[in-house]
């Protein structure tokens, strides 16, 4: 299929690198409760106990390595410029790997003020009262988007989406939105769809195609196919 492609990733595509999916049986969030250590509000109550979450996840991802999913993507942006990848997850793997990538949910690698907005690269482990670089306030939080806070580049990834000739979402639920929405906005445009999933979800039935299997075999596979090898 020749045109543009917006491929949007999600958690699913990175636990075979050794980081952890959120919502599975094991998941982040049967460990950790959101409210804890994923909202603004927490950050407020217990900046301690959410710097330590996030501390501790940022250095699990510097030890992190792509793997052959994260690999095939970025031999598919170079063949092929007009592929645009959006991902979901916080970690470097598709930068490593060699992609651009836009980040609708924030980097573990970066710091932002929760007063002036300034982002910095943050250090692997970040303090409770760390200033911020360009106003000086002691606010300095991930950056990373919380529940309860918008995502990044929405406007731009909704153009890209509405442009595409193929939408793939690879490693992910399709249930949090507003990712979960971008199927249904590609549908209404007529754009074709694939999901590639470790296995049906309950957005299958959204999509034109379903691929099941490890990310690390379905994705190179598939990538395989898009530049007829």
């Amino acid at each position: 299929m020749d045109g543009k492609i917006v491929i949007l990733t999600g958690a699913g595509i990175s636990a075979e690198s050794g980081l952890g999916t959120f919502r599975d049986k094991d998941g982040i969030w049967t460990k950790h409760s959101i409210e804890d250590v994923a909202t603004p509000e927490a950050f407020a109550r217990d900046p301690a106990r959410v710097q330590a979450f996030y501390n501790a996840r940022r250095a699990q991802a510097a030890e992190a390595t792509p793997n052959a999913a994260h690999i095939a993507l970025a031999e598919l942006q170079a063949a092929r410029p007009d592929t645009v990848i959006v991902t979901q997850n916080v970690d470097s793997l598709h930068e490593a790997a060699g992609a651009k990538v836009i980040h609708m949910h924030g980097e573990l690698s970066r710091a932002l003020c929760a007063v002036c907005r300034h982002r910095w690269d943050a250090p692997l482990e970040m303090r409770v009262g760390e200033t911020c670089l360009s106003c000086g306030a002691p606010e300095a939080r991930p950056d990373i988007v919380w529940f309860g806070e918008m995502p990044y580049h929405m406007e731009e990834i909704l153009d890209h989406l509405l442009d595409a000739d193929l939408f793939v979402a690879i490693g992910t639920s399709g249930l949090v939105y507003p990712a979960a929405g971008f199927v249904e906005e590609a549908r209404i445009a007529g754009i074709d769809t694939v999901e590639i999933n470790l296995e049906a979800t309950e957005a299958s039935a959204l999509f034109d195609r379903t691929v099941t299997g490890p990310a690390s075999d379905a994705v190179p596979a598939w990538v395989k196919g898009m530049l007829g090898r």
